[in-house]
């Protein structure tokens, strides 16, 4: 399966990420994380997962509370308010999806994906 496809239930997330589910409840009502839902169970994308990676780094190592987080994202990008590196910037979707990212930048593929990409 690719990894673009993967979905993950909160409790694996929660594992992997070495949390309690019900931070990433709290995350999801605070209307940090948007999980896919089917029925009452929450699924996680890859890119899901990255982003809470992100927003721990920030929350945690930075101390910025959930508030601020909500507030600072109005009006900059995530990578503002973690100071990620460009070398990171340009494996993250979000980076890619935002309108102020020049068209000249190069998007990284992983080796294993880069099969997939149509010519």
């Amino acid at each position: 399966m690719k990894e673009d496809k993967m979905l993950f239930t909160i409790g694996r997330v929660a594992e992997m990420l070495d949390l309690h589910p019900r931070t990433l409840r709290n995350y999801e009502e605070a209307g940090l994380i948007s999980p896919l839902r089917k029925g009452a169970w929450r699924y996680y994308t890859m890119r899901d997962i990255q982003w809470l990676e992100c927003l721990l780094k920030m929350i945690h190592e930075q101390g910025v509370s959930i508030n601020a987080v909500k507030k600072l994202l109005k009006f900059t990008p995530c990578w503002n308010i973690v100071d990620c590196t460009f070398e990171k910037r340009k494996c993250c979707s979000a980076f890619f999806s935002s309108s102020l990212v020049p068209r000249k930048v190069i998007r990284l593929v992983p080796p294993h994906d880069r099969n997939d990409i149509a010519a």
